[in-house]
């Protein structure tokens, strides 16, 4: 054998395999995507840029958001589940993207459980049904009373658009209290809320952060909480499962994710500091304030047995009020 032979030999034998380690290593390198599957301004966007922010201070590398919005999340991430594994694109997902969407639509161009590693479970995100403060409905009785009283005036409830979890909450009402509300769909969640406020549409299930300054302002009257636990920032607002919708439970919550195949050091790093960021305690009393639900710690594996888990739960749902492939 040549000398150029063995030193070629040499390198194939102990240089290649010790490249990725290497490269896993040194990670990250180089600017790191965190992807936003929604347009700018909402949760996911909220999410993205606290994340990127603060793993950009402790690693010292640029952490991007970049919003790609489209069909409830489906369009970006369909684009994640196709990026390179290599730990520098990552996603903010939400139920919807995870668990939803799997039952909702027909046809799905990505798989949530094989195509997606989790990394943190990011916060809870609970939902307030609010209602137009002019309405004369202070309870769920009244909406009912109201519904019965007035059939001729027509009951809207506002969504994000359709497939996300005001429609889907908005539904599940329906069908709890037998009405016969129409949906309204708009392109995101604030534009919907603002229509609430200025009469045009009956009520709305809003994330409690988006809806927490109308609520104060008195712009917009509170009668129940999805979730199934008070919300601190909202301590005197019970959840409809105690006031009339025996087992009625539809919070968010949103996961930040990268492609199945990440290499596991890279996932564990990321996981590290996700759960020393998300333990901040100015960052969980920002949080509270903001009538999110700080997440608790929970590995990678935990996690994707939630995300099955969630999927199972948002089948039968759907399947029960009638919107499973809808889309």
């Amino acid at each position: 054998m040549t000398r150029a032979a063995v030193v070629i030999a040499l390198a194939l034998a102990t240089g290649l395999p010790g490249a990725p380690a290497a490269a896993q290593a040194d990670y990250p390198s180089r600017l790191v995507t965190v992807v936003a599957p929604s347009a700018p301004g909402g949760l996911y966007s909220l999410f993205a840029r606290i994340i990127a922010n603060r793993l950009e201070q402790r690693l010292g590398r640029t952490f991007l958001v970049e919003n790609r919005p489209g069909a409830a999340s489906v369009v970006g991430a369909a684009a994640v589940a196709r990026a390179a594994a290599d730990g520098y694109t990552l996603m903010v997902a939400s139920g919807a993207t995870l668990a939803v969407n799997v039952t909702l639509h027909k046809t799905l161009p990505y798989d949530p459980v094989a195509d997606f590693v989790p990394i943190a479970l990011i916060a809870r995100v609970p939902e307030v049904l609010v209602v137009d403060p002019v309405l004369p409905v202070r309870s769920l009785a009244d909406l009912a009373a109201l519904a019965r009283r007035e059939p001729s005036r027509p009951l809207t409830f506002a969504s994000a658009g359709p497939g996300t979890a005001q429609h889907l909450e908005g539904e599940m009402l329906n069908r709890a209290l037998g009405l016969d509300m129409t949906h309204v769909p708009y392109k995101g969640a604030l534009p919907a809320l603002n229509d609430v406020i200025a009469g045009h549409v009956t009520m709305m299930f809003s994330p409690v952060a988006n809806a927490l300054p109308m609520i104060e302002a008195g712009k917009v009257r509170v009668l129940g909480l999805a979730a199934r636990e008070r919300v601190e920032a909202l301590p005197d607002v019970p959840p409809l499962a105690e006031i009339g919708v025996p087992g009625f439970e539809a919070s968010g919550w949103f996961m930040l994710v990268a492609p199945a195949a990440t290499p596991a050091p890279i996932v564990a790093r990321l996981h590290a500091e996700l759960q020393n960021i998300l333990a901040d305690a100015d960052l969980r009393a920002q949080f509270v304030r903001q009538g999110l639900i700080p997440a608790e710690a929970a590995a990678p594996d935990r996690l994707k047995a939630y995300v099955g888990e969630q999927i199972a739960y948002w089948r039968e749902a759907l399947e029960r009020i009638g919107l499973a492939g809808m889309e």
